[in-house]
């Protein structure tokens, strides 16, 4: 049997929000709210099927359009490539695939893919900082997964029918979800939002959200 040698509490996620330089502002509104509702219903550590048939229904009701509830569906399915990000750095450490120094060194098609896909854009380096390597070892292990991973994670925030604020907001409140605590990304979804000027309270708003996900019962 495995025992548990790290992990985080719900606690520390509310610390973060607390501590953040932003102003009170509003709440959430009435389709926001039900729109991030139905992401969590939805996503893999709930897969509630009559919870998401609610918030659909909810959200329609307040106005949202199927395209803008499928632009959710399609952010909060992204929380599979969390398995990409837990284990990238780990099977290339466990397999030695970096030098000496512990570095991957990319062939030079691999810096070309790098290149082309990560550049000097300010997001991605800001996920190397929370998850140190694992797009790196990502394009090291696969290169088709790492592009797979770029034109997968692409698609909802090109299609733009839900405001960038709260696609962030929604990213933001799965990472804290109690079966599902993801601290890289909750922080990078965090000042993400913020930048888009998410208030404090909308904030701890999702956070609240998060914390009363439904349960995953199962899917007949």
């Amino acid at each position: 049997m495995m025992t548990p040698t790290s992990g985080v509490g719900i606690e520390e996620f509310y610390a973060l929000a607390e501590a953040a330089d932003v102003g009170d502002g509003d709440a959430l509104i009435a389709v926001d709210r039900a729109l991030i509702q139905l992401g969590l219903a939805c996503a893999l550590p709930s897969l509630n099927k009559d919870a998401s048939r609610h918030a659909i229904a909810e959200a329609l009701a307040l106005g949202a359009s199927p395209q803008q509830i499928q632009e959710i569906v399609s952010v909060i399915a992204g929380l599979g490539v969390h398995s990409l990000m837990l284990t990238s750095s780990l099977i290339t450490e466990a397999a030695g695939l970096a030098d000496a120094d512990g570095v991957i060194v990319f062939t030079q098609q691999e810096q070309q893919i790098w290149d082309d896909r990560v550049g000097n854009d300010p997001f991605w380096h800001r996920m190397e900082d929370e998850l140190p390597g694992f797009l790196r070892s990502m394009l090291k292990l696969s290169p088709a997964q790492f592009e797979a991973f770029f034109d997968f994670c692409a698609v909802p925030w090109q299609t733009r029918t839900v405001s960038a604020r709260t696609k962030e907001l929604l990213a933001m409140a799965s990472d804290a979800m109690p079966s599902h605590r993801f601290m890289p990304g909750f922080k990078l979804h965090l000042a993400n939002a913020i930048k888009m000027g998410a208030s404090r309270a909308a904030i701890k708003d999702c956070l609240e959200l998060a914390a009363g996900a439904p349960s995953h019962i199962g899917v007949a």
